[in-house]
């Protein structure tokens, strides 16, 4: 996923960006309001996020944040050290998806990035409706966290479901090792890595359908649509 990254503190963007590019980021700094308008002018490559910071040296934040909204529905989360509910409320009618305070835990950020990421898709993605997903013979039903196989219901563990739901929002697109485990065990532990792989297996077991979850040697992962 490409994400903006606007923060006028080089510092601290390029810590932050070194943390994002090892969970699968790739990222883009604009130092200032102005940088960031211009990246996402129409026409531009897409980005899945932006991650803005209120605190710039030539545009109030909240000012940028409407504009970014005017030309662009890519997902916007707010960081600033302003933690009073106003703040927060002002910026969420100016259109942001998301807002984080300062001092943030890395794990709550990554959380809250891919879970906008993982809403815009479900909004984009054609045939899902009432947070059903429908990927040929399998049937993802989101809010009573439900699977079934040609009609056939399909018993998963909470972690099963959390996974299989998170590859079914971008069929096709691969997901690396890092950004899974980010969001579904919440951790950037690499000992997680091989309980992803025995989750897999079993999905794949389960669902009796081997070549649903596709391996990408050295990356991750991806979900394979398949023929209804």
């Amino acid at each position: 996923m490409r994400l903006l990254l606007v923060e006028d503190d080089n510092h601290v963007a390029a810590a932050l960006s070194a943390v994002l590019a090892r969970h699968g980021f790739r990222v883009t700094h604009a130092r200032s309001g102005e940088e960031a308008l211009q990246a996402l002018v129409p026409g531009s490559a897409g980005f899945g996020v932006v991650l803005l910071d209120l605190g710039l040296p030539d545009q109030d934040g909240y000012e940028v944040c409407g504009k970014i909204r005017k030309r662009t529905s890519t997902p916007v989360i707010m960081v600033t050290a302003r933690s009073d509910v106003r703040s927060r409320i002002h910026g969420l009618n100016l259109g942001a998806d998301d807002y984080v305070v300062k001092p943030y835990d890395i794990g709550e950020l990554l959380a809250r990035i891919h879970a906008v990421s993982r809403r815009r898709a479900a909004d984009d993605r054609p045939g899902t409706a009432a947070g059903v997903i429908g990927l040929g013979p399998v049937h993802i039903e989101l809010p009573t966290r439900q699977v079934s196989v040609d009609g056939m219901v399909v018993q998963l563990t909470r972690k099963e479901f959390d996974l299989l739901a998170l590859l079914a929002q971008r069929p096709g697109v691969v997901f690396r090792r890092e950004q899974i485990i980010s969001e579904v065990w919440r951790t950037s532990w690499e000992g997680t890595g091989r309980t992803l792989e025995v989750h897999v297996a079993s999905l794949r077991s389960k669902l009796r359908m081997p070549a649903l979850i596709e391996t990408v040697r050295g990356v991750g992962y991806r979900l394979v649509t398949p023929a209804a």
